[in-house]
């Protein structure tokens, strides 16, 4: 087996790569447990399947039959009997827009197909008849906008030609068919080859050219050109060139490529203090929009640690000892991301190879090689720790076609530097702090990196040279537009009623001495505590009887409890005192401790079914702040217990909304978690929650038909009738995932609402929420650059043309740059005209009862999210059925 240059392999798949310890393993697998061999295999194998599945879908057009499928840059339609002889229709939904060659062929160095992060072959739009004409609203007043977009000029009637490249004799290396095919000057500069296709910006003389090459061995090969097509500039190859040449553009400018973005290693941030390291550097994504090709690009920041991974390992030895020290370490590492600086290159730690060394070989080529001597020749490092152990990485990457997959790689911890935040990082404000000075741009200084970036493509010569001859140009000035201002919404709270600042979308100081909507009294509860927080206990008890009068919550004095700070005594306590009739218990924790939170939740979340609510006796110790901290618990245990806080003026009657997340734990064993959230009032004030365990980093849930025809009977429970409208907000997709939502979890809803009645047709809209975008909007107000306020829409423009997508900015930050959220619209049968899918989806980012203010995301969105993460997180089971209709996970 060729080792690579990129990572050393560690498995031998089908006997092809033997790993041996010099000395003291010959070839067999004796020092290497039967267990993770094992494994090993399973995960190749399984990964494998997986991929192939993923293609396998990739090729189904979804849902309804169609008559014809538009073919993209093939400027003609052919009938789908004549395309699709071989595949099974799927039953309603939306139609996938093929590509001619676009799923078959993949541009660039590495070859291979590769998944679609921006689900360019998605078309939904055109199969929801109300916005096939025009998918924008026009409630609310104008505002001017500048979006982090620039526009590609290209020259007129640009054209890319496409040409299949045929040897005679047949040539299997696609190193050396690009070689002699580039050998010929009539090819000109401009050109991109795969091995089989060859595009270029300009057509040549003949429909077939024939070219003659000859090997370094004097064999004589006969290269046959042969035009295929001609791609307009908007076609999904075309796209994809786009951001081919842009990628070497960033390369000529030095930059690095780590996962999908660019970073620039010669001009770090260093934070000593807190040995850490910020590269600075941009995301960037070339795609048809609205109305034109354009590029959005963001500044993106990458954290690394000055610690390498075996640093990390020695102070842990240091801290723990060695009796537990590789249990905690593999716990503690595997997940994590790391960077190998000698090529720039991340990896996920997916095991640790405890009984291997820099001195065990491997077959490279003809030869052993030592991992020491491996690193030696090839980088030139020298390896100053023969004994630490090895770190495994599951690589996802296919080897040349017809060849098995490639096992994993095998990485030196002395080499490796660790990436990314702990939570004890994230949870600590000084490291925040000093982070954010620099990552937390503000929109002037957004726009001055974004329009500096630009600027130094324009006057790096070698950029302009690739640019130019390719015909391609980008305009110099971000994308000016126009958004929409919706109006603030009145908030509903008891019997009366009252608007916030719009600037802040907060209403903490409003809703104080207002009475909530309703709230179940507060009798029998229990408020546990240790010795030494004894005090935090007393006064968080007199401020919630403080509070909890003017909010309109009856709260009667809890029974106080005293436990031991050790590890099992707060569940014993807990045992002895939580009995039937138990309404809420409050435990103030002397510590964060996760293991002690879990068992909390663990046992009162599904083997006690009782809502309730941990505090960390440090919030508790700051008087000034200690009201309200106390006027936040006391809501959230209303809530907890079925209490309604406020609600905002929900036109739409028998109207269920749905909001579904799911959650990955990358812990080792870990299964992921989908989430369904569901309303059961016309107020949006009650909830019914449900999850489902999938498998390890599962993105589509398989299970959703369960919880959705539960929640759906629970709203007929208490409605006596069926919802005859329900909107699915899906957030947690993954990039690429959109045409599985569209096609696997969409016929799942719609089979859920099939099983409650033939008769039982409800209008249905699922809207896809993602929050993970590279967008950015900025308002200029008073000659200054500033955040857009809440309430802004953008519909035009920069929305993709086969979808029907909006953004909407709902929250306010403080500082830095407010992200807005994009909503797509991916199966519509309601009817509903833009503005009132928009309007009702700013009204419900209102509808979130743990905080009070506009929240980036619909409620049944976080909701959903918050259920799925301390599913995830903490205890790992589905919790008691009792208690469904309570949101006892905030």
């Amino acid at each position: 087996m060729q080792v690579s240059h990129r990572e050393v392999p560690y498995d031998d798949w089908a006997s092809t790569c033997k790993i041996t310890r010099q000395g003291s393993w010959h070839g067999d697998r004796s020092s290497w447990s039967r267990k993770r061999f094992v494994t090993s295999c399973i995960r190749t194998l399984t990964f494998a399947l997986m991929t192939r599945l993923e293609s396998l879908l990739q090729r189904l057009v979804l849902l309804q039959k169609p008559k014809e499928i538009w073919l993209v840059g093939a400027d003609r339609k052919v009938s789908q009997d004549n395309l699709l002889k071989k595949a099974e229709a799927l039953e309603s939904g939306a139609v996938v827009e093929m590509s001619v060659g676009f799923q078959q062929v993949k541009l660039g160095e590495r070859g291979g197909r590769r998944r679609d992060f921006n689900d360019t072959g998605v078309n939904t739009r055109q199969f929801i008849e109300h916005v096939k004409e025009s998918k924008s609203g026009s409630s609310g007043s104008v505002v001017p906008l500048i979006a982090n977009f620039f526009r590609i000029v290209s020259r007129p009637q640009w054209v890319l030609y496409q040409y299949h490249v045929d040897y005679q004799p047949p040539i299997e290396s696609r190193r050396l068919r690009t070689a002699l095919l580039f050998q010929h000057e009539v090819l000109g500069i401009a050109r991109t080859f795969d091995g089989a296709l060859l595009f270029l910006p300009h057509r040549l003389p003949d429909k077939a050219t024939v070219l003659h090459s000859e090997t370094r061995n004097g064999e004589k090969i006969q290269i046959t050109v042969t035009l295929t097509n001609e791609l307009p500039p908007s076609s999904p190859m075309c796209i994809q060139l786009y951001n081919i040449i842009f990628r070497r553009i960033l390369k000529i400018l030095n930059m690095q490529q780590i996962g999908r973005n660019f970073y620039n290693p010669n001009d770090p941030l260093d934070i000593p203090q807190h040995r850490l390291t910020i590269w600075s550097g941009y995301t960037s994504t070339i795609l048809p929009y609205e109305s034109a090709i354009m590029m959005c690009t963001d500044v993106s920041h990458r954290v690394l640690r000055s610690e390498t991974v075996l640093d990390f390992m020695i102070n842990l030895r240091q801290q723990c000892g060695s009796h537990n020290f590789i249990d905690i370490c593999t716990k503690e590492l595997i997940g994590l991301i790391i960077l190998t600086k000698y090529n720039n290159k991340t990896y996920r730690i997916d095991d640790i190879a405890w009984d291997h060394t820099p001195s065990n070989t491997f077959t490279r080529g003809e030869t052993n090689i030592s991992f020491r001597d491996y690193y030696k020749n090839q980088y030139g490092v020298e390896i100053t720790d023969g004994n630490q152990a090895l770190l495994v990485s599951h690589v996802k990457r296919l080897g040349p076609s017809g060849s098995p997959p490639r096992g994993p790689a095998m990485l030196l911890p002395e080499l490796c530097y660790l990436t990314g935040l702990t939570d004890k990082m994230r949870s600590d404000f000084n490291i925040m702090r000093d982070l954010s000075v620099h990552t937390r741009l503000t929109p002037e200084q957004r726009e001055q990196r974004l329009n500096r970036f630009m600027s130094n493509i324009q006057r790096n010569a070698d950029a302009r040279a690739e640019l130019e001859k390719w015909g391609l140009n980008f305009e110099r000035k971000l994308l000016n537009l126009n958004g929409r201002l919706l109006p603030g919404e009145k908030i509903l709270q008891g019997s009366a009623s009252y608007e916030y600042d719009p600037v802040v979308a907060d209403w903490t100081r409003e809703m104080r001495g207002v009475n909530v909507i309703s709230a179940p009294p507060l009798e029998n509860w229990l408020l546990f505590y240790t010795r030494r927080n004894t005090n935090e206990a007393q006064n968080l008890l007199q401020n919630l009887h403080k509070v909890a009068g003017p909010l309109g919550i009856s709260l009667q004095r809890a029974k106080m409890i005293e436990y031991e700070d050790q590890q099992d005594s707060l569940l014993k306590a807990m045992k002895q005192n939580v009995g039937p009739r138990t309404q809420m218990v409050v435990v103030v924790l002397p510590s964060s401790r996760k293991d002690k939170y879990d068992n909390i939740k663990k046992y009162l979340c599904v083997d006690c079914p009782v809502p309730s609510q941990c505090v960390v006796s440090r919030t508790l110790s700051r008087p000034k702040a200690l009201m309200t901290v106390a006027t936040k618990i006391a809501l959230q245990m209303a809530c907890k217990m079925g209490g309604e806080l406020w609600s905002v003026e929900i036109p739409l009657k028998h109207l269920m909304i749905v909001g579904i997340d799911c959650y990955h734990d990358t812990s080792a064993g870990k299964r992921s978690i989908g989430a369904l959230v569901a309303s059961l009032n016309q107020r949006m004030s009650r909830w019914f929650s449900r999850c489902v365990l999938q498998h390890k980093g599962q993105e589509i849930m398989d299970g959703l038909k369960s919880p959705f025809i539960a929640a759906l009977k629970e709203y007929l429970k208490c409605n006596n009738c069926l919802p005859s409208r329900i909107i699915v907000y899906r957030d947690g997709v993954g990039d690429g995932q959109l045409l599985s939502v569209a096609t696997f979890e969409v016929a799942q809803i719609l089979e859920s609402i099939k099983s409650l009645g033939a008769d039982y047709a409800p209008k249905l809209s699922v809207v896809v929420v993602k929050k993970r975008i590279a967008s950015r909007f900025f308002s200029v107000i008073g000659g200054k650059m500033s955040n857009p306020l809440p309430g802004t829409v953008i519909d035009t423009e920069v929305t993709r043309p086969e979808w029907y997508d909006f953004y909407i900015v709902s929250q306010a930050v403080r500082s830095g740059s407010v992200s807005p959220t994009h909503y797509n619209v991916i199966h519509d049968s309601s009817g509903l005209k833009p503005d009132h899918m928009q309007r009702l989806t700013y009204k419900l980012c209102h509808m979130y009862y743990n905080w009070q203010g506009v929240i980036r995301v619909p409620a049944p969105c976080q909701y959903a999210h918050k259920l799925a993460f301390l599913v995830g997180q903490s205890i790992h089971k589905e919790p008691n059925m009792q208690l469904d209709n309570l949101l006892f996970y905030l």
